[in-house]
């Protein structure tokens, strides 16, 4: 994109932000009647005109049924996508909505939403809004909740999701060249006042971005480092792959055992920190039946094993279990000189009597 960040976004640059959807049979497009997402239907308005065949566009907006506002929003929306050609559907999140968690709550139903529409029009991939200023307040928000080289990768531009992926085309642009886009072509959009709610985490961060860019940590910056961390996490991810083969070449020679995994001892605890933890983290989220797990529940984990090899290694090597726990659905036990992990029982539930349970 261009540098100067309250320049419109020119057509050429447009076609270039959608340029890898052109052969999809079909798009949807999050719109909520705010200016990114305005911008971004504006846009895909325009790309799709350019092009002799290109991919079915259609507009969502989902109603979360939290503002009275809303509805109105949807309606201009709709009249706007009418205007330039787009088809628009409205979807509510319907039934009670929690007393906390909310805006987690709602991200997650407004997905599940956008998901459904997709597959009802037969589109494969879901396009949002989302921009440079949204990665920056992302990364700050997992870097204060002390969130790993994953989570501090913070967006990525292309994401699978309930059989779907999602798109963000415009997550390197800054939300200012968006708005400027839509002055030049007098384009109206929705001011939703929840973006400025100091109640929640994000808009409080927002607050703190001008004093931050002012010592170095504007939106740019913080966004770049975003993608370098990425970058690092996916080169982590390739030798996590490796150690996951070396590992299973060292049971080559055992029998295996259905829906479990277990690592040798000895060649587990030569890896370097990092790598162990995500390859337990990627056993205990694929069998266990309560997760994903918590980073920070694996790392104790982690210590845990690393503590209990140090402490008894002669244990360890016995068919005596040192070490069994459970996590995020998974049981986990070291012993007979290897890592188990495997589905863990069921919970009983507390209401249950030893009557309910066949005692007498």
């Amino acid at each position: 994109m261009s540098d100067d960040d309250n320049s419109p976004i020119s057509a050429r640059a447009a076609k270039q932000l959608f340029a890898e959807l052109r052969g999809a049979p079909a798009l949807v497009l999050a719109v909520s009647g705010g200016p990114d997402s305005v911008a971004l239907m504006w846009l895909a308005a325009r790309w799709k005109r350019g092009l002799a065949r290109g991919p079915q566009l259609t507009v969502v907006t989902v109603d979360h049924g939290l503002r009275p506002e809303a509805a109105r929003e949807a309606r201009e929306v709709k009249r706007l996508a009418a205007e330039l050609g787009l088809v628009h559907r409205t979807l509510r999140w319907r039934g009670a909505k929690p007393d906390t968690g909310l805006p987690a709550a709602a991200r997650e139903a407004r997905y599940r939403l956008l998901a459904q529409a997709a597959r009802s029009v037969g589109a494969s991939h879901v396009l949002t809004a989302h921009t440079r200023d949204d990665q920056a307040e992302t990364v700050l928000m997992r870097l204060l909740r002390g969130s790993g080289l994953a989570g501090l990768s913070a967006m990525a531009r292309l994401t699978e999701r309930d059989g779907v992926v999602l798109v963000r085309p415009l997550l390197d642009v800054p939300k200012s060249q968006l708005i400027a886009t839509l002055r030049r072509a007098k384009i109206g959009f929705a001011d939703d006042p929840t973006n400025r709610d100091t109640a929640f985490t994000r808009p409080r961060l927002r607050a703190l971005l001008p004093q931050l860019a002012a010592e170095g940590g504007d939106s740019r910056s913080l966004a770049r480092l975003a993608g370098r961390l990425a970058r690092a996490n996916a080169a982590v991810d390739v030798l996590v792959d490796g150690a996951e083969r070396f590992l299973q070449l060292r049971t080559r020679g055992d029998a295996p055992q259905a829906g479990v995994r277990s690592f040798e001892v000895s060649a587990f605890a030569n890896l370097p920190e990092e790598v162990r933890l995500r390859l337990l983290l990627r056993a205990v989220n694929a069998l266990g039946h309560e997760g994903p797990a918590e980073l920070g529940k694996v790392e104790t984990l982690l210590a845990a094993l690393d503590q209990a090899i140090a402490a008894s290694p002669r244990a360890a090597g016995n068919g005596r279990p040192v070490l069994k726990q459970t996590l995020a659905g998974a049981l986990i036990s070291l012993a007979g000189g290897r890592i188990h992990i495997a589905p863990a029982p069921a919970r009983r539930s507390k209401g249950r009597t030893r009557a309910d349970q066949g005692g007498s």
